[in-house]
């Protein structure tokens, strides 16, 4: 079979039509003689009627396979096979199944099954790739242990569990622990590893390792010493040992994903695992430390208890991103973490839940189960986490999960299980909750204020509007954090959760001698939109005065999108007032220096454009990205004074650390060296590029020289430098267009696509530059279209070979209805175009017509 989408409509899976599988696997062992185009796979495969399953058929699932032999208790059968799997006649009793296939890793560009990177074999299964391997039930409700023998002339063979017997030719590995598929993992190849050891809190002794090509492994300390965090924080916080005795880590350079959990050996994309002072950014090292938790944090909330189903997705990956975030709060800065959360979120999944891709938290169809490894999914998933942990508080939300781990343990779950458990420890009723999980779309929230005789009053709406399939939307439970201040600036009432379930609904605060000024929504406590009519004048206030640091940053925020707006609607010029308070927040040393990068971080101009659209104005991208320009240009001069004593004081001395103080430090600074360069011709930017002894700072300057189109010659310098780097040539690729001109950029990514070093199969570089093309608001919405046929000339040359990452790739194009009618046509035709291509992949074929069809 390949990846074509068949001549008939794909099928449509419903979560109404669940059914379990008609038989248990209670063993599963597998031989692995390994070849680069005709490995064999060896399957022995012990099955039992399952008693609880209304249908007893018998259907593996198989796509790409070549069946060399099948038997069923020693004696030969011949299935009936399709593109899809294969269906035979068995017995109804407990049976062994045995069965021979053919594959070819090295074809595998798709990156899904096994497939050969660099000349390793690497397995992705997560979600459907294990039918690639083999012929099996593969599907998550499907759990059972794993007996593995690897044959090869490979250096190092590893797969999920604990080591067996090994020698000369071959490695043994046994998973005690009951697993689905898609948790399966095998590697093998030229390796050198890493190693370390934990102790768990019980005493137990653990094997870490982080395997690497020869060459990476002064890349792997950061990453041990973020595993071993995370294996402590996970004790200490929720209580969840290891239970192996080995942990391993891959580092793999063609990967889909930034990383995967797969029992015991955990595979991840080089970027998101390899760093070092030279090559990695003060960002990589904070996205790898978060990844590798996420990843080793799966081990419960993912592994020992998995989902039941992929419509159940957001159990493990919405509970495991909240769980990260909660780490990364713990290891550097929590106002910061969840600043940065509510920017990503509304930069990425807020356009997901109001556009033509919106989906529930907990979808109830698809077509490609890979097309919804989404933004709703994971972080508006973890969102809904920490609204329930909100809700019933902290103390309460512990023992809920020490119940979920006792009940589930083994188990494949559902939302509902999930939910009951939280019901049964705190007695309450979470019928109205759920529909965080069933509802589509981002609700918005409005609200009005009343003050009289010492009472002050606070009435919410509530309405989400309709999304695809979803015309009707019930009221959500939104718990909205509220503090009040007297006009000194005094908290006079701290942070109350108000529980918000009904449409409107009001909240009454007494005995107040002034009216208060409300910072509402405190830690962004619910993934809403909140609208309240309220003047520069009180914004200005709360950004001087609020003591969430949440809603500071928010006043602050709300003031550049009213100024930007007013620049692109009216031609207004910069707000004196803003202007005024960046400055002060700016020059305030006493703050925390990564909060003032945030600060002075801009709204994106996709966020511009959205907010311009919400208003019913068609955004023009070329006047938003003037108004930016016009800015951040009046910004730097108002400041020019300031910012030489401010880049100085700001420098980080000493041996690099990447830890959340120096940071900060570095972010601050690579803020205020932006605004410098446009003052002082560069030269500071190019003094910064040739001292540079980290990555982080060269490659802030270099980004201020390319910015400034002063920055040639240190960009092929950079380039010489680094070019033998893969990981470090990403960046360089991604910095040419993001910083180019608009009218330049589609111009330099599609040069850049014809580089030697640029190669269409990797995604980590395909994503450097049209990612970085995308992201290029009014460059990549060129008038002339020259963007949308770019990004789809490369969709349709990439799609045979990695039909995941073209899907999620056209993401880009989900905002069109946002813009005028030339780029909307513009848009449309490529669209069209793309759709029209013959064996166009499911993965595509599903987002494409999702997107032509809002």
């Amino acid at each position: 079979m390949n990846d074509a989408a068949p001549s008939t409509q794909p099928e449509t899976f419903y979560l109404k039509d669940y059914a379990p599988f008609g038989f248990v696997v209670e063993s599963v062992e597998l031989t692995f003689r390994l070849a680069p185009e005709t490995t064999r796979v060896l399957s022995k495969i012990r099955f039992a009627p399952n008693p609880d399953a209304p249908d007893r058929h018998f259907f593996l699932h198989g796509e790409k396979l070549k069946l060399i032999s099948s038997r069923i208790n020693g004696e030969a059968v011949t299935p009936v096979l399709t593109d899809t799997g294969l269906t035979c006649d068995v017995p109804d009793q407990p049976f062994t199944w045995e069965a021979e296939v053919e594959i070819n890793p090295q074809a595998n560009t798709a990156l899904e099954g096994l497939y050969m990177s660099n000349g390793m074999y690497c397995t992705q299964c997560e979600a459907e790739g294990f039918r690639k391997i083999t012929y099996y039930p593969d599907r998550p409700d499907v759990m059972s242990t794993f007996s593995v023998r690897i044959e090869g002339e490979e250096k190092v063979m590893l797969s999920n569990g604990n080591p067996g017997d090994r020698g000369a030719g071959y490695s043994e590995w046994h998973d005690p622990w009951p697993k689905p598929a898609y948790l399966f993992a095998l590697v093998a190849g030229d390796l050198v590893n890493h190693p370390d050891r934990f102790s768990t809190g019980s005493g137990k002794d653990v094997e870490l390792n982080i395997w690497v090509r020869p060459g990476d492994e002064d890349k792997c300390a950061f990453g041990m010493e973020a595993l071993k965090k995370s294996m402590t924080w996970d004790e200490e916080v929720y209580g969840r040992e290891y239970d192996l005795d080995v942990f391993n880590i891959v580092a793999v350079d063609d990967f889909n994903m930034g990383a995967m959990e797969n029992k015991g050996l955990n595979i991840f994309n080089s970027s998101c695992v390899l760093a070092s002072p030279e090559t990695s950014t003060d960002a990589n090292f904070e996205r790898i430390e978060a990844i590798i938790a996420h990843e080793y944090f799966h081990n419960w909330t993912g592994n020992r208890i998995t989902c039941r189903d992929w419509f159940q997705l957001c159990l493990k990956e919405g509970l495991t991103v909240y769980r990260d975030a909660q780490f990364t709060a713990d290891m550097r800065s929590a106002p910061v973490k969840r600043i940065e959360d509510a920017i990503d979120l509304r930069a990425r999944q807020f356009p997901e839940d109001n556009g033509p891709l919106a989906h529930p938290v907990r979808p109830e169809a698809f077509q490609e189960i890979n097309n919804f490894y989404t933004a709703t999914v994971y972080e508006k998933g973890a969102e809904v986490i920490g609204m329930l942990k909100r809700l019933v508080g902290d103390e309460a939300y512990y023992t809920a999960l020490d119940l979920y781990f006792e009940r589930h343990d083994g188990q494949a779950c559902t939302i509902e299980d999930w939910i009951k458990v939280f019901e049964d420890s705190t007695g309450r009723d979470l019928a109205q909750f759920k529909n965080w999980y069933s509802q589509a779309g981002t609700p918005r929230v409005s609200v009005q204020d009343s003050y009289e005789g010492g009472t002050y009053t606070l009435t919410f709406r509530q309405t989400t509007p309709p999304t695809p399939g979803q015309d009707h939307k019930d009221p959500k439970v939104i718990p909205i954090a509220v503090g009040l201040l007297n006009p000194n600036g005094d908290e006079v009432v701290p942070t109350t959760v108000l529980e918000m379930t009904k449409a409107e609904q009001s909240f009454r605060f007494e005995g107040l001698s002034a009216r208060p000024i409300p910072s509402i929504l405190r830690d962004f406590s619910a993934p809403v939109i909140l609208t309240r009519e309220t003047s520069a004048e009180e914004r200005a206030f709360l950004l001087a005065h609020d003591t969430d640091p949440f809603n500071r940053w928010e006043a602050g925020r709300e003031l550049a999108k009213a100024s930007r707006i007013a620049m692109v609607t009216e031609g207004a010029s910069p707000d004196a007032q803003y202007l005024d308070a960046l400055q002060s927040l700016v020059r305030d040393d006493a703050l925390d220096p990564a909060f003032r990068a945030l600060v002075l971080s801009p709204p994106s101009e996709s966020e511009i454009a959205q907010a311009l659209a919400d208003q019913g104005v068609t955004p023009d991208p070329d006047a938003i990205h003037d108004a930016a320009e016009t800015f951040a240009q009046t910004l730097a001069q108002n400041l020019s004074d300031s910012l030489p004593r401010l880049f100085a004081a700001t420098k980080v001395e000493g041996p690099y650390k990447p830890d959340a103080r120096d940071a900060g430090l570095r972010a601050l600074n690579g803020r205020i060296l932006a605004l410098l360069t446009r003052i002082d011709g560069a030269e500071a930017a190019a003094k910064q590029f040739e001292t540079a002894d980290n990555m982080t700072v060269q490659n802030t300057a270099l980004a201020c020289l390319l910015k400034a189109e002063k920055g040639e010659a240190q960009s092929q310098a950079f380039y010489e430098q680094w070019q033998d780097d893969r990981l470090v040539m990403d960046k360089w690729f991604a910095l040419q267009v993001a910083t180019a001109r608009p009218e330049r950029a589609p111009g330099v990514a599609e040069a850049l696509t014809r580089h030697p070093l640029f190669t269409i199969k990797n995604p980590n570089r395909f994503r450097a530059v049209m990612g970085a093309l995308s992201m290029n608001h009014a460059g990549f919405h060129q008038a002339d279209g020259s963007g949308y046929r770019l990004l789809a000339d490369q969709l349709i040359a990439l799609d045979p070979l990695n039909p995941q990452t073209t899907a999620r790739m056209c993401t880009a194009l989900q905002t069109w209805k946002r813009y005028d009618a030339d780029r909307q046509e513009k848009i449309l035709t490529e669209l069209k175009r793309i759709k029209a291509v013959d064996g166009l992949s499911r993965d595509t074929n599903e987002m494409v017509s999702r997107i032509l069809d809002a």
